[in-house]
């Protein structure tokens, strides 16, 4: 057995990035695991200078991330549905960066898209000998260093990030997220087996520049669908 714990991400909006420039911004479906990791630093207070911490905690954690399409209501009422609408919204921005680096003396209409009415459940395991342990992200979700939001700045939480007092004992990342309500969304899980193969290019190299690699995903459907992973 092994031990999870289990966060809720949900907001009116919210942004996940993916591969970008200054003129348009677009927002994946889930989150990222450069955004995940981004989101645990901030509770933990990383700097984004500090390599060797950014570094460490990385390799530390894994991620499984579902797609729910409604999420729970704090007085126990119906639980609320989750469309996750993808929307652009156009901003206009001053001295926007050129593919050459230098600052373009026009103003640029810049294109971001956001997520409506999305929520998310993610599962996160730790790695052998990982120097970040459950304990000590769990600490800091309770009380970040700095604020968490959902991607970027325009997009706050609406709720505690950390589910529940302890983590959840599960054989595996799906078999603990198979335990939290509402079941039945998609997973993106890293380190499991089975399911359909999907590469995304979201892990993130500390440095001086910004980069990242790619990964493999196993996207699992939930047996509560009527279908198998």
């Amino acid at each position: 057995m092994a031990a999870f714990l289990i966060l809720r991400l949900d907001g009116p909006m919210q942004a996940w990035g993916t591969h970008t420039f200054e003129d348009y911004r677009p927002a994946n479906l889930f989150p990222t695991r450069s955004a995940l990791l981004g989101l645990l630093g901030a509770c933990l207070g990383l700097d984004r200078r500090d390599i060797a911490g950014l570094t460490a905690l990385a390799e530390s954690v894994t991620f499984a991330v579902r797609a729910d399409r409604e999420a729970p209501r704090p007085d126990g009422d119906r639980p609320a549905r989750k469309p996750a609408l993808k929307l652009p919204d156009f901003h206009t921005v001053l001295d926007a960066r050129k593919v050459d680096g230098s600052a373009n003396k026009n103003p640029v209409v810049s294109r971001r898209e956001y997520l409506f009415d999305a929520a998310f459940t993610v599962a996160v395991g730790t790695r052998p000998g990982a120097v970040f342990d459950l304990d000590r992200i769990a600490a800091a979700l309770r009380r970040p260093r700095f604020t968490p939001v959902l991607g970027r700045r325009s997009c706050p939480i609406t709720r505690p990030l950390l589910e529940g007092s302890a983590p959840v004992e599960a054989t595996d990342a799906l078999a603990a997220l198979a335990q939290v309500q509402p079941i039945g969304g998609l997973i993106y899980a890293e380190g499991t087996d089975g399911g359909q193969v999907m590469q995304i290019r979201d892990v993130p190299s500390y440095g001086r520049i910004r980069q990242f690699g790619t990964r493999r995903l196993r996207l699992h459907r939930d047996a509560a669908q009527g279908e198998g992973t």
